[in-house]
């Protein structure tokens, strides 16, 4: 199989499984997932608001779990691992969804989207963006952009620091896509910098430069050279 081929496949097969988990743990905030090949076999990583119930009882929803991704999806040895998110709001899958929900329980889309805005800025993100498309009030599709702070869209850092996330909230007058960008604290921008404070010097001792002060020294200087000893010239 030629490489590039496999690189393709891989990424159609994660697609097709973050949608799957998507759908399965939207009551647990799902968070995200990441997959890493091991010697063992293949590491599967899940993010969730509420870690409790994606394992189950007795481990049971994630047995099932284990069962789907190495039937449905070809995964060799899948091994799920469920972590928990501890601050749901740097994480742009969950706004997303809550957003999405919101949108669907009624919210005007400038309400929910400023809501979100807001409570992202409040827990000290960097940036935050919301993206709304399709038809938010009439029958004519249409988009909205709400953006805090600073953002990344071009380049290396829109993809290693910005997190981002898909929603959908499905209406009567149709569906609307709902698209999130958090730039997490502590993220290193590369157009940041820091001016670093000068290193604190020892005061130098002050000479008096005043007539008087220079008159008293040089009168110093001339009495020890009275006493300096003139060798006796020989003749």
């Amino acid at each position: 199989m030629a490489i590039e081929r496999r690189f393709i496949e891989d990424g159609v097969r994660k697609a097709r499984v973050e949608k799957y988990l998507t759908r399965e743990l939207k009551r647990a905030g799902y968070g995200g997932m990441d997959i890493v090949r091991t010697p063992l076999g293949t590491q599967v990583t899940i993010f969730a608001e509420k870690p409790g119930i994606v394992i189950g009882k007795g481990g049971k929803v994630v047995r099932e779990l284990t069962q789907n991704l190495g039937t449905m999806f070809a995964i060799e040895a899948p091994q799920v691992e469920v972590q928990q998110i501890e601050n749901p709001s740097f994480n742009a899958q969950i706004m997303a969804e809550r957003l999405a929900n919101s949108l669907e329980r009624g919210w005007y889309f400038r309400k929910a989207g400023s809501s979100v805005i807001r409570r992202v800025m409040e827990s000290g993100a960097l940036g935050c963006e919301v993206v709304l498309s399709g038809k938010l009030t009439g029958s004519r599709a249409r988009v909205q952009k709400f953006t805090e702070g600073y953002v990344k869209h071009a380049g290396e850092p829109s993809e290693t620091i910005v997190e981002k996330g898909f929603a959908v909230a499905i209406k009567k007058l149709g569906t609307i896509g709902v698209q999130v960008k958090i730039v997490p604290p502590g993220a290193k921008l590369p157009d940041h910098f820091e001016v670093l404070e000068p290193e604190p010097r020892e005061a130098e001792e002050e000479i008096d430069l005043t007539p008087e002060a220079i008159g008293e020294e040089i009168d110093a200087e001339l009495e020890e050279m009275e006493d300096i000893p003139v060798p006796e010239e020989e003749y």
